[in-house]
């Protein structure tokens, strides 16, 4: 997966912030609040998220209300997962990646892989 670009990522982390549909309208407003944007720049780069996949529409009036197909976390999984994928020794770059968690990070990793167990063992 390719990482988003600055003002892709802008803009998801709005949608994914609001947790709600937003227009283009409302999401060039927010980021006009500290810098400049124009319309049709952040109307372009949301349709190439909606083209990529990355955001689903309906049409509300005039304007098209944007969603994300994807959580925030689902993107930084796949994140993870690319990196990953460039070790030759997943195990060794898992290590690495482990040492560096602080102690709270650890505790929800294995508190993730205990219910992922769970989820194995329940599935047939």
């Amino acid at each position: 997966m390719r990482r988003l670009g600055d003002l892709e990522a802008e803009i998801m982390d709005r949608l994914w912030s609001w947790n709600r549909p937003a227009t283009v309208r409302e999401v060039v407003d927010d980021i006009n609040e500290t810098r400049p944007i124009a319309y049709t720049t952040v109307m372009t780069v949301t349709n190439i998220l909606y083209t990529k996949g990355w955001l689903r529409r309906v049409k509300h009036g005039r304007a098209w209300l944007y969603t994300p197909v994807r959580s925030r976390e689902a993107y930084a999984a796949a994140l993870m997962e690319d990196g990953l994928g460039e070790s030759k020794d997943r195990s060794a770059a898992l290590v690495h990646f482990v040492e560096n968690m602080s102690d709270d990070e650890v505790a929800a990793l294995r508190e993730a892989l205990r219910n992922v167990g769970r989820q194995v063992e329940a599935d047939p």
